[in-house]
């Protein structure tokens, strides 16, 4: 027979001191049985029998839990000769009713009905049981099952709530580590498309004071305040982007505005400064109308375009064309032809700014697109405005 068998809950108390206990109890029982045998002058060898049977059966309880079914089985038969090991069917009963189901427990609980009459088959020497004792006998029957049902209700319930929590505490942890991975994405998307920018100017200013040992003083001196100026604006960004780390704190400091389309014409002026032949077409009649996260979304790519025209394509022109309005979308587009074959990048870069404009456009609603054409290189970005 393969039931189910359902693990119970460990209590307080080791499982196998209960057995021990139980050991005890039916061992005095069925000394007391024995006894109460000797006293009623029954024969010496059904009382042995009796003694021995009952003996076994407590010694058949260390076992109950690991083969309840036929624990039960094999003392049911012994109490119907040995009145010692009654104490210890109950048990087995008990056991059954708290470890299997009730299509298991059923059929074990009519075996026990139907053999206790043959006790006045088989031991004739004992006396007739009286009317009470068959009331007892029913209500034990009855009761002790139910009460191991029950047992195995709550055991099942408790097992239920444990790993429902557990379960619950798993989709919170999960959780916690998918805002952790987003926060850490969002975190360095900013770092790139602020930073990254601020940095290839530096790179410039620095190129071509090296390229450039001979050159006046005072083209030595405004490179030099160019660069100074772009080191105070990369720290400025740094500070900004590592206080996202610390928006708990209260006494932190304001955060500066974030730059929008209005910004791109300061954008692209320092692209000039730096020596880039930028031209911008700005059809956006009034950029203030435009939601803060597409105006932001439209300043950053425009800033990683210009940054990968640096990289990739020193030295050629860049065109930046800007369409949009209400209930239309907002188009950013930039080309420039391409690097002659064989030229490596002005400025290294690790390949991941154009993913993080993706997912910056994907995030806002709209898409991205890049690759070569027939004119070079174009980066184009469509981002929603609502009417």
């Amino acid at each position: 027979m393969t039931a189910e068998v359902l693990p119970l809950q460990r209590g307080l108390v080791p499982a196998w001191l209960v057995d021990l206990v139980l050991v005890l109890l039916g061992a005095a029982f069925t000394a007391a049985a024995v006894f109460d045998g000797i006293e009623r002058h029954l024969a010496p060898v059904p009382l042995a029998i009796d003694a021995v049977l009952g003996v076994l059966s407590c010694a058949g309880i260390l076992l109950r839990r690991r083969r309840p079914v036929g624990f039960a089985v094999i003392v049911s038969v012994f109490s119907v000769y040995a009145l010692s090991a009654s104490l210890v069917s109950f048990i087995a009963l008990f056991t059954v009713a708290a470890h299997r189901r009730f299509a298991v427990v059923a059929p074990v609980v009519a075996g026990y009905a139907l053999l206790s009459p043959l006790t006045a088959v088989v031991r004739p020497d004992l006396a007739a049981a009286h009317d009470a004792d068959v009331v007892l006998g029913i209500i034990c029957v009855t009761a002790v099952p139910a009460w191991g049902m029950y047992v195995r209700a709550r055991h099942q319930l408790l097992a239920s709530l444990r790993e429902r929590a557990h379960r619950a505490e798993a989709e919170q942890e999960l959780r916690i580590a998918q805002a952790r991975h987003l926060e850490r994405t969002r975190i360095a998307r900013e770092m790139h498309d602020v930073l990254a920018h601020r940095i290839s100017l530096l790179s410039l200013h620095a190129g071509a004071l090296e390229l450039r040992p001979n050159a006046s003083p005072e083209t030595i001196a405004g490179a030099a305040a160019v660069i100074r100026e772009c080191g105070h604006q990369v720290l400025e960004d740094l500070r900004e982007v590592i206080g996202v780390l610390r928006a708990d704190r209260p006494d932190r400091l304001p955060e500066r505005p974030q730059p929008g389309l209005g910004d791109l014409r300061t954008l692209v002026e320092e692209s000039r400064r730096a020596g880039c032949q930028v031209t911008l077409d700005c059809g956006v009649a009034d950029p203030a109308a435009l939601p803060a996260t597409i105006g932001r979304g439209a300043y950053r790519i425009v800033q990683e375009g210009l940054t990968n025209a640096r990289k990739h394509a020193p030295g050629q022109p860049v065109t930046v064309t800007v369409r949009g309005a209400a209930g239309e979308g907002l188009t950013v587009e930039l080309r420039n032809p391409v690097a002659a074959d064989g030229v490596p990048p002005a400025i290294p870069g690790g390949g991941t700014g154009l993913i993080g404009l993706a997912e910056r456009a994907a995030i806002a609603g709209g898409h991205l697109e890049h690759g070569r054409t027939a004119g070079g290189f174009r980066l184009r970005a469509w981002l929603p405005w609502p009417s």
